[in-house]
């Protein structure tokens, strides 16, 4: 049993914003995709499939930065980096979960299970691109929304141009919140020699984050009229932005306490924005 709590917070069982964070966009383009309901076995698909990938790749995370989250405040005492647990555990743990996502895709149509495959490479290797890669934030991002490809793939059987519009937006809103994230630690990756938008923007972090913020929102907005949404649509984004614009406040002045309490509000970001697509469809049914 003891074993199995370590599990748990290897894959962050108690911390559910990274499951959320995947589950928005993927929410919103299973919405879009099917004109309003996608049905309850496809969203309960998706929906434990997203769980079972952001709990494998936080194994996978785990096990890359296993010799950089000693150093690391926040990360010292992970399973993992603590020594409570066994390198090839998590990996395990990994492969048990990213199996188990694809299982659910089993009756799904040839080209999602297709998708799945860049998908599981996409999330495997964003680990490592912290060693290199100046903003990684952009590459999570595409891990992260992966299942907007992926979703309308499973509803129409093809990935239209919106869905690719819809992943570059998610790539702007990764880049946002996951800046703010970085913000927390930038001072022990400074010292470690790790690359994160953080240190990549400098002193321009915040000016940029917001401006990922409006170009993510801009997106969304979009591709959401595109479909035909409005009023409620329109509502659900106003309140995005003022979320938005509720970070600024919090990471202006780049505490760490409120850098991080700025990222993990980014649930409620996502939430207004599908709460508007899905309210959008429900209303004009009932009209």
């Amino acid at each position: 049993m003891n074993r199995l709590k370590l599990y748990a917070r290897l894959v962050r069982v108690d911390k559910p914003i990274g499951a959320l964070l995947l589950l928005w966009p993927t929410l919103i383009a299973l919405w879009l995709a099917a004109d309003g309901w996608p049905g309850i076995a496809l969203v309960a698909i998706f929906t434990l499939g997203t769980i079972l990938m952001r709990s494998a790749g936080c194994a996978i995370n785990d096990y890359a930065d296993r010799d950089f989250d000693r150093h690391v405040e926040r990360t010292a005492q992970r399973p993992l980096t603590s020594g409570q647990i066994h390198s090839w555990e998590a990996l395990l743990v990994a492969m048990v979960l990213a199996m188990a996502a694809f299982l659910l895709i089993l009756p799904l149509n040839t080209l999602t299970k297709q998708l799945s495959l860049p998908a599981l490479a996409v999330a495997a290797s964003y680990p490592y691109f912290k060693r290199f890669f100046a903003i990684p934030q952009a590459y999570l991002g595409i891990a992260f929304g992966f299942g907007i490809p992926m979703g309308f793939a499973a509803v129409q059987g093809t990935v239209p141009i919106a869905a690719w519009i819809l992943l570059l937006g998610n790539v702007f809103w990764t880049v946002a919140y996951d800046t703010e994230y970085a913000m927390v630690d930038r001072e022990d990756d400074l010292k470690l020699g790790l690359k994160t938008s953080a240190i990549t923007f400098g002193r321009y972090d915040v000016l940029i984050t917001m401006l990922c913020y409006a170009a993510a929102l801009t997106v969304f907005f979009t591709v959401g009229w595109a479909y035909g949404l409005r009023g409620w649509f329109a509502a659900g984004m106003l309140i995005a932005a003022a979320i938005a614009v509720y970070h600024y406040t919090l990471i202006r002045n780049r505490d760490r306490l409120r850098c991080f309490a700025a990222f993990r509000h980014n649930n409620w970001l996502g939430a207004a924005v599908f709460a508007g697509v899905a309210l959008d469809y429900l209303f004009r049914w009932r009209a």
